[in-house]
């Protein structure tokens, strides 16, 4: 419609009266007819790069089952998220536990460029890199909240960074679990002696913990919980949560469900980027991939605080699972080996002391205020 009505301009430019006239219209109509060549060209030119540029396709591993609720519908999203972000230009495929490579060798195949994304905690990598655990969770230590004040202001995303920067890995949030539950016991808990010789499921500085104290920590991946709990080729499983644990199944497999999570109160996700294949990407690619991280990392939180509440209400009401919470001196106990735990390991590893000293003087200061805000009216009811 633009395009005829200038072509009917012109005409009338060209039938006006008087030779310099026709000879200012001749020019314009010459020029108009370039400019219109040159654009023309121009979108034929764009549509067809959109057509002949070939997707980026990358891989993401993880380590939780394909499409498993909250910890698996993470990736996927974030997948949906980067393909419709950037309009097809990068796409990822995502592979569950096992199906590209095992759930603890995440970090190992994003460092070594297997993949080019993992989904993962980073407390499952502790052995390799002892600071690792900070990011993800530290007993009686931050919560949600907190951790991700801690992370996106107060120093903690560098101190990540740097930690990952030596393995070629970006680790940036992926969503947060909320408080976690203490776990599954097909044994009472009344005293601390009842943790030695206890066979547990357990991940991060906690299983170091309770190794002190004669448990014997196991590192086992999600799927295989159930069989292992039933079995009794372990006594007790610390998982994550009501949400995810009434999708395995674990109420039928152990006696006792035990509360709070001072093993994990506050877990939080990551995902992990290849550094080299990151920073080949275009800017624009680069902010979808961290803008599209930022959203689900804090849908993950709102939905585990929702489906949580539900899954617990469904465990109590129709299979009248045995809620029990640690004895409080039990919880001191715990709490004073946490704490000799982390002072001895900062005595003999310079980054650890100097991320330890980040978490700890942040994780202070949030709760003094803490107790004028948010946990003033806390146990009030």
């Amino acid at each position: 419609m633009v395009k005829r009505k200038v072509l009917l301009w012109l005409a009338g430019l060209c039938s006006a009266e008087g030779h310099g006239m026709i000879r200012l219209s001749r020019s314009i109509v010459f020029w108009v007819l370039v400019l219109f060549g040159l654009v023309a060209c121009g979108q034929q030119g764009s549509e067809a790069d959109n057509k002949q540029v070939k997707p980026i396709e990358w891989k993401l591993v993880t380590s939780w089952p394909k499409g498993f609720p909250g910890l698996g519908l993470a990736p996927e999203r974030l997948a949906e998220k980067i393909n419709k972000l950037s309009q097809g230009r990068l796409v990822i495929r995502v592979y569950g536990a096992g199906e590209l490579v095992p759930s603890f060798e995440v970090f190992n195949a994003v460092s070594k460029g297997t993949a080019q994304m993992g989904h993962s905690a980073a407390y499952y990598w502790q052995d390799r890199i002892p600071a690792a655990s900070f990011f993800a969770a530290v007993p009686f230590g931050m919560t949600s909240l907190e951790m991700s004040a801690w992370i996106n202001n107060g120093g903690g995303l560098e101190l990540w960074q740097e930690l990952y920067d030596p393995y070629g890995v970006l680790p940036v949030p992926g969503g947060s679990t909320g408080a976690q539950m203490g776990g599954w016991f097909n044994r009472e808990i009344n005293t601390i002696e009842d943790f030695q010789g206890l066979k547990i499921r357990l991940a991060g500085y906690a299983a170091h913990v309770l190794k002190r104290i004669g448990s014997i920590p196991v590192s086992l991946s999600g799927g295989e919980l159930f069989t292992a709990l039933e079995t009794g080729a372990i006594d007790a499983a610390e998982w994550v949560g009501p949400y995810n644990d009434l999708a395995f199944g674990l109420h039928n497999a152990a006696k006792y469900y035990y509360y709070p999570g001072w093993n994990e109160p506050g877990a939080l996700m990551e995902f992990l980027i290849n550094k080299d294949a990151f920073q080949s990407l275009p800017d624009d690619l680069q902010l979808i991939v961290i803008t599209a991280a930022q959203a689900v990392n804090q849908d993950m939180l709102d939905e585990y605080t929702v489906k949580n509440i539900q899954a617990l209400n469904v465990m109590l009401r129709e299979h009248e699972v045995d809620l029990r919470p640690f004895p409080p001196e039990v919880l001191a106990e715990l709490k004073v080996l946490t704490q000799q735990l982390l002072e001895e390991k900062s005595q003999t590893d310079p980054v650890f002391e100097r991320i330890y000293s980040s978490y700890k003087l942040f994780l202070s200061e949030v709760r003094k205020y803490g107790k004028v805000t948010e946990n003033a009216d806390v146990n009030t009811d």
